[in-house]
């Protein structure tokens, strides 16, 4: 019973995953490069710990999923939307043992990120393990997925 949960689960995923991915597919007008989606990373990070509202706007795709370490999920709006009511105020944000994957208009970032965060009033450091998505269409590249998940405590 398990494993056809899984099964199910997993397909359904697969299967949104190619509905959306058409429809970012029809929007590609150009083959993204590595060093394209690492600057816009760059510039992502930049915005975020300045909150640079406008340059985040401009940078994350209409459609941005963004999955949380802890499970939580935004869209575009709501991500914003916390960081200007200053629920989540990122005050560093650094990667390391990236790789960028290009494929056509889209390019995924793999890597580690040690994120020096404010949430809930409370000053933490959170190290990851993420992937984001970037994707190269009319409006320039832009920030469409975001998935992390807590690096294990080193002992």
């Amino acid at each position: 019973m398990r494993r056809m949960l899984v099964g199910v689960l997993l397909g359904s995923a697969i299967l949104g995953g190619t509905v959306t991915g058409s429809a970012i597919a029809q929007d590609c007008n150009a083959a993204i490069t590595a060093d394209e989606a690492l600057k816009a990373e760059d510039a992502r990070y930049a915005a975020q710990t300045t909150n640079d509202f406008a340059a985040m706007e401009k940078l994350f795709g209409k459609d941005l999923v963004y999955m949380h370490s802890s499970g939580a999920v935004d869209n575009k709006a709501s991500y914003i939307d916390s960081m200007r009511a200053g629920r989540a105020r990122y005050r560093a944000m650094k990667r390391s043992d990236v790789t960028v994957r290009t494929y056509g208009c889209l390019a995924i970032i793999n890597g580690n990120a040690e994120l020096a965060v404010t949430a809930g009033g409370q000053d933490r450091t959170v190290n990851l393990r993420f992937h984001s998505i970037w994707a190269k269409g009319p409006d320039g590249v832009q920030f469409v997925s975001w998935q992390s998940t807590t690096m294990p405590v080193k002992q």
